[in-house]
């Protein structure tokens, strides 16, 4: 709380961006950074009609530059010879996937913390069409930025002293936001002693 109390609005919509799209912001805090300046917005540190509109157009952006990110830069990176980390064939396997399943990921992924970092990037990389992209980025960012900062704003104005339990809240916020990849990490693995 302390950190967005010294940064502010401008911090906030920052750290949205870079967490967004930027290759080195996967490591930045996502949702429990949108809810707690939702609680702080609850308690008038910061302006709510700013927050929630500033952190989705951020949001929205930060993909976009990920996307185009990926798009320019990743075809350059994959048709160089095989290295131990690239191979020609994952942008066809990006490619595919993303013909196939890309709309449900682009959306799905604003809600998993490090994939919502990589998944635009990827997108690009995989060619997907940038209409259908922006589509699903907007109404990702839209469904994240506004369902956390609001449930933030909402459970600071209805519980009495809710900041005694901010840190304990925030925790299950990212346990909760860790579970999908902990669950693909425990399939992979079960399917990999069969």
């Amino acid at each position: 709380m302390t950190i967005i109390k010294t940064l502010g609005l401008i911090g906030v919509f920052c750290i949205v961006y870079a967490e967004s799209g930027l290759f080195f912001g996967f490591f930045l805090p996502g949702d429990s950074l949108l809810f707690t300046a939702g609680f702080l917005a609850s308690q008038n540190y910061l302006d709510i009609n700013i927050l929630v509109w500033g952190s989705f157009i951020c949001a929205v952006l930060g993909d976009s530059t990920g996307y185009w990110f990926g798009r320019k830069v990743g075809p350059k990176i994959f048709c160089k010879e095989d290295s131990f980390f690239f191979h020609k064939k994952h942008i066809e396997r990006a490619q595919n996937f993303y013909n196939k399943y890309g709309n449900k990921t682009i959306f799905l992924a604003r809600f998993v913390p490090i994939v919502r970092t990589f998944a635009p990037i990827l997108a690009g990389v995989g060619q997907m069409k940038y209409k259908n992209f922006l589509t699903y980025n907007i109404v990702g960012g839209f469904a994240l930025c506004f369902g956390m900062i609001y449930a933030g704003y909402f459970l600071g104005q209805m519980i009495p002293n809710v900041d005694k339990y901010i840190l304990p809240i925030i925790l299950v916020i990212i346990i909760i936001s860790f579970l999908p990849i902990i669950s693909e990490v425990w399939k992979s693995r079960k399917e990999k002693q069969m």
